[in-house]
């Protein structure tokens, strides 16, 4: 009698262990019930026709709103779509570790907005079933990022992982936005360049000249307190003088990986003789005090007031301090050898991660709508601007202006653009295209500092590489052992 209770007590057990089993698979199949294929609009809006509502779960950057579920632009398109979305804001600081949870506890969201996640994680999670495939998705309900893909192949191979599916829309730029992808720029100090007489330097030998020019011979105030190269990291400088050197000429997405020009086979540039040159450059420049002496700990506090000082004869940032006019943007310099290339160039999509669709959801073609629309013109223009009337007007050229009180050019001041915007800080799912966008890439300086180097930037850089999960612990182990 008692063994007979203890089997029905085991096969009640396992009936429950089953029956656990398949409600936890049925909660996250990702697939979309009749009901809810027949509430989506396939084209125009709204998106649905009774409204439905999305957990996303967001990264929020220091410069982003806090609260997204009240932020002007969002509640329009709330109104335009049908779909609410029920924001969970996550601070950059502490987004991996709540990612983490969120994964490890299968406490999913509909999707992971602003999530900047990397390729590795795309695939390993991708392949595990975790986060949606979304190739055929795109091509039936995302109009607007097809589009770019047929356009620039190269953007369909960068956000393409390594086993073919696409799982994320990107972080991108447009291709042709060029100030946005070779930032930052190398400036040097015109004023000075007059004083000593000399032009802006066309190849590495001028550019150590004038280095060593504003080092012996003061040329601002007859104080020695110029510093001929500044900056908070030598790593700008270095990427600037890569292609000098002929090497990193498919950019620096590569890995360290480029083409040997003489064989055209990969190369691994750090082992090539031009490497050494470049290294063995930077050090005479680093030996003669050409280069800020404590470049490699300096405060960001006291390089920013060096450089509002106007201390530096040269530097690679992304604009100019208190937008002096005395600095002017430099071309790619022409090293040793004759070669000139400016290959400090992004790819297109700095991010492929930027929104994915989890198992969870059970609306991914809505939602693949939904978030389409930030990859074409009106969406683009929705993000970045707002709504016309509120946050932005048309001007006489026909081009959308901030309102003065929303952001004030002359001062500069973004604050207040974010109790209306989410844009700030990056990593945001959209196209960014140079009318609609505002920062240090879009300044006068920026854009003057992009013709000087636009005719030496390389053409068709490579993607990021992408690796196989077998690989990336391949590589992990190497790491190990090498550390």
């Amino acid at each position: 009698m008692k063994n007979h209770r203890y089997l029905f007590l085991l096969v009640i057990a396992l009936v429950l262990i089953i029956a656990t089993g398949c409600a936890q698979d049925e909660e996250g199949t990702g697939e979309t019930s009749e009901e809810n294929l027949a509430n989506l609009n396939e084209t125009g809006f709204p998106v649905v026709d009774d409204s439905i509502t999305l957990d996303f779960f967001a990264r929020q950057a220091a410069a982003s709103n806090d609260n997204w579920n009240d932020v002007l632009m969002f509640n329009e398109y709330e109104e335009m779509t049908n779909i609410d979305i029920n924001w969970q804001m996550v601070p950059g600081s502490s987004f991996e570790e709540k990612f983490n949870l969120a994964l490890g506890s299968n406490d999913l969201p509909d999707a992971f907005h602003s999530a900047g996640v990397n390729n590795s994680e795309l695939l390993k999670y991708g392949e595990q079933g975790i986060f949606t495939p979304l190739n055929d998705l795109i091509d039936e309900y995302a109009p607007n990022f097809k589009k770019i893909m047929e356009e620039y192949p190269n953007v369909k191979e960068m956000v393409t992982m390594a086993d073919g599916n696409i799982y994320s829309f990107p972080f991108m730029n447009h291709p042709e936005f060029l100030s946005k992808r070779i930032a930052p720029y190398p400036f040097i100090n015109q004023d000075w360049l007059d004083e000593l007489g000399m032009d802006v330097p066309e190849t590495t030998e001028d550019y150590y000249q004038y280095l060593k020019a504003v080092k012996e011979e003061n040329p601002s105030n007859g104080k020695v307190d110029e510093i001929p190269f500044g900056g908070h990291n030598v790593t700008l400088l270095y990427n600037y003088l890569k292609g000098a050197f002929g090497i990193a000429n498919k950019g620096l997405g590569a890995n360290l990986i480029d083409l040997d020009p003489e064989t055209n086979d990969y190369r691994f540039y750090p082992t090539s003789d031009q490497y050494k040159e470049l290294l063995e450059y930077l050090n005479k420049l680093y030996d003669e005090e050409l280069i800020e002496k404590n470049i490699f700990s300096i405060d960001p506090a006291q390089y920013a007031a060096n450089a509002s000082e106007g201390r530096y004869g040269s530097f690679v940032w992304y604009g100019v301090p208190n937008k002096e006019d005395n600095y002017v943007g430099m071309p790619a310099l022409e090293g040793p050898h004759g070669d000139k290339l400016f290959t400090d160039l992004k790819s297109p999509v700095e991010n492929a991660g930027a929104f994915i669709i989890t198992n969870k959801n059970e609306n991914p073609e809505a939602t693949v709508r939904w978030i389409d629309h930030f990859y074409g013109e009106e969406g683009m223009k929705l993000f970045f601007m707002g709504v016309e009337g509120e946050t932005y007007e048309i001007d006489e050229d026909g081009n959308p202006v901030y309102l003065k009180e929303v952001y004030d050019e002359e001062k500069d001041d973004t604050s207040v653009l974010k109790e209306y915007l989410t844009f700030g800080g990056g990593l945001y799912p959209a196209l960014t295209e140079e009318r609609y966008f505002i920062g240090a890439e879009t300044t006068p300086e920026a854009l003057e500092a992009t013709e000087k180097v636009k005719p030496d930037v390389i053409k068709d850089p490579w993607a990021n590489i992408k690796h196989t999960e077998e690989e990336v612990d391949q590589l992990q182990g190497f790491g190990s052992d090498i550390e």
